[in-house]
């Protein structure tokens, strides 16, 4: 939560300078283009990729799945460590699709703010409203970016309308785009009186921009027509008039976002985004924890797993887990404590990542996002640090919508088959439970899509073929209370438990009216949708 008391000391500048954000949009509002230019600006790299690629152009940096790039869509979220400027930006790319929300709603939690990109011709749609619920809770900073304004869209009031209609914030324009579609040329730029100009030949150039004096300066007559400069003249003054000025403090609180209008393919609006998360986007804040809150000044080093990703090498079988980091300054080598298992770590081969790519991280300081390989010792929500037992909170598992049998093609792999799935649950990338009673298992995800990767990754990742099987149950809720009341639950319905893969009894339902009944006969017990992904 952010921490909006004065009297907080000044950070450390080495964490000050630290920007944590997460991307969040719609499928195909432009999000991965969008981390694509962040990189080419930051000189990550030298030439942007496009999510679907023709021939030789190159792929996207972080869509490194072979599905991801067969299907132009990210189904997991990568993190990006770049410096821009003054400023050491830390990115996350969540996948829009809905299907893998929950990979977004943890990575949500690792992060200080959010850029919520946004289709200029299709406005707010459904995906983009419930992430930015998700933000609310959270009071996250929101900083927005409508994209595609070189495509026909909406007008810019309406777009404003829109946003501060469905998702009850209040919206300040940062810049205002001239012309619209075939006409667009640039924007004005509000917040410092200059003219960015839309080079539509070279789309990894970065604009042109030119220094103006206020809307009457001539030198805006020379370089656009007269009909847009009327009708940009009128609409400023109206924006001005209408809508609330920039106020850093309510953009920190989450109460006000400013918006950029761009282009991201074409490299237009980009870099004045870029400086808006630097000086508008908050330092890396607190994070709550219990006994305590463990704030980023901290001299002693703490962080908490928020991803885990496995086989990002095939060749190696690897697993990394994605660390952020909550306080101090971390040195490779370091020995820290897992929290949960009381036992003491070395980290010799931390990483820092560029998608796909990664390189070794000699340090790292409270805000950044490091990977750590390992072989299976760290799961999602694990809290490390110096010696202290602090366990970071906040972090959901949600009940499964979807629930599958799985079977390997070859009865003889049933072992491997186990294996490989107990991986994926402790990824987060499914739920896997297995009944009491009867062999085999039971897979359970957020959206139908996942079964497809899931199968698809067991196939290319492990070598072996799998059929899913529609099972008789639709849901699953984890089940609390003392161990009495669970026992007595447990032996008169058999048929209905299984255990996760963290060994905790769950209770799978097929109608509401298993839930209700189970409410009503064991008042003791509660069922719950979501679990702490603590330990």
């Amino acid at each position: 939560m952010l921490d909006t008391v004065s009297n907080r000391p000044d950070l450390p500048a080495e964490i000050a300078r630290r920007r944590t954000f997460a991307i969040i949009s719609h499928p195909d509002a432009g999000k991965t283009t969008l981390t694509e230019k962040f990189l080419l600006y930051g000189g990550a790299i030298q030439m942007a990729g496009q999510v679907r690629a023709k021939g030789e152009a190159r792929r996207t940096r972080s869509d490194f799945m072979k599905m991801e790039q067969d299907r132009g869509i990210s189904v997991s979220a990568s993190a990006m460590s770049f410096d821009f400027k003054d400023f050491r930006f830390n990115l996350v790319d969540t996948p829009g699709h809905s299907d893998f929300s929950e990979d977004t709603y943890r990575t949500l939690t690792a992060v200080d703010a959010a850029v919520m990109v946004i289709d200029g011709a299709k406005g707010v749609e459904s995906q983009t409203q419930k992430l930015f619920e998700v933000c609310r809770l959270r009071d996250l900073p929101i900083l927005t970016f409508c994209n595609k304004m070189d495509r026909e869209s909406r007008d810019t009031f309406d777009i404003i309308d829109e946003i501060q209609e469905n998702l009850a914030i209040d919206v300040t324009p940062a810049s205002w785009p001239i012309g619209v579609g075939r006409d667009f040329l640039g924007c004005y730029d509000l917040l410092r009186d200059r003219l960015e100009l839309m080079d539509r030949a070279d789309r990894n150039k970065i604009a042109e921009s030119i220094a103006i004096e206020g809307l009457d300066d001539p030198k805006l007559a020379e370089n656009i027509p007269a009909h847009l400069l009327e009708k940009l003249r009128e609409e400023v003054e109206m924006a001005r008039e209408l809508l609330p000025r920039l106020d850093p403090q309510a953009v920190l609180e989450g109460h006000m976002t400013p918006i950029w209008f761009g282009s991201a393919i074409n490299s237009f609006g980009v870099q004045e985004l870029m400086d808006g998360i630097g000086d508008f986007g908050p330092e890396p804040q607190p994070q709550s924890a219990t006994p305590r809150q463990i704030s980023p000044d901290e001299k002693k080093v703490s962080g908490f797993v928020f991803k885990v990703q496995a086989n990002m090498d095939p060749k190696h079988r690897d697993r990394v887990a994605f660390l952020r980091m909550a306080s101090g300054h971390f040195k490779r080598g370091m020995k820290l404590t897992h929290v949960r298992s009381k036992k003491p770590m070395s980290i010799t081969n931390p990483v820092l990542f560029l998608a796909a790519d990664r390189e070794l991280a000699d340090e790292a300081w409270a805000g950044d996002i490091i990977g750590i390989p390992n072989h299976g010792q760290l799961r999602i929500g694990d809290t490390l640090t110096e010696g202290e037992a602090l366990k970071v909170t906040g972090i959901p598992s949600f009940a499964p919508e979807l629930l599958q049998t799985v079977r390997a093609g070859d009865p003889l792999k049933a072992k491997h088959l186990e294996k490989a799935l107990m991986q994926f649950a402790e990824e987060g990338a499914a739920k896997v439970f297995k009944p009491m009673i009867g062999s085999g298992f039971i897979v359970g995800v957020v959206g139908a899509l996942q079964f497809e990767v899931l199968g698809s990754r067991i196939e290319l990742e492990y070598g072996l073929p799998v059929r899913f099987e529609a099972s008789q149950f639709t849901s699953a809720r984890w089940v609390h209370g003392d161990k009495a009341a669970v026992d007595k639950l447990v032996n008169a319905n058999k048929q209905h438990m299984a255990e996760d893969n963290d060994g905790d009894v769950v209770y799978l339902t097929r109608l509401q009216w298993d839930i209700d009944r189970i409410a009503r006969d064991y008042p003791d017990v509660t069922l719950s949708a979501t679990k702490e992904m603590m330990v």
